[in-house]
């Protein structure tokens, strides 16, 4: 019998936990003056700056 071949796994990944893994977040959107804006029902999407948009969570 020839021997066993195994194949090797390639680590899990965990996700981002601020974007779930997607690599982007949504933002709500300010109209007016920086300190009293007011808030919108709109949302744009934004990168992410926890993982810098590779959808992984960051190391250390």
């Amino acid at each position: 019998m020839p021997p066993r071949k195994t194949t090797a796994r390639t680590p899990r990944v965990k996700k981002c936990p601020d974007c779930k893994g997607t690599g982007e977040i949504t933002e709500s959107v300010r109209v007016g003056r920086a300190r009293k804006g007011q808030e919108t029902a709109d949302r744009q999407t934004a990168l992410c700056l926890a993982c810098l948009g590779s959808g992984q969570a960051p190391t250390g």
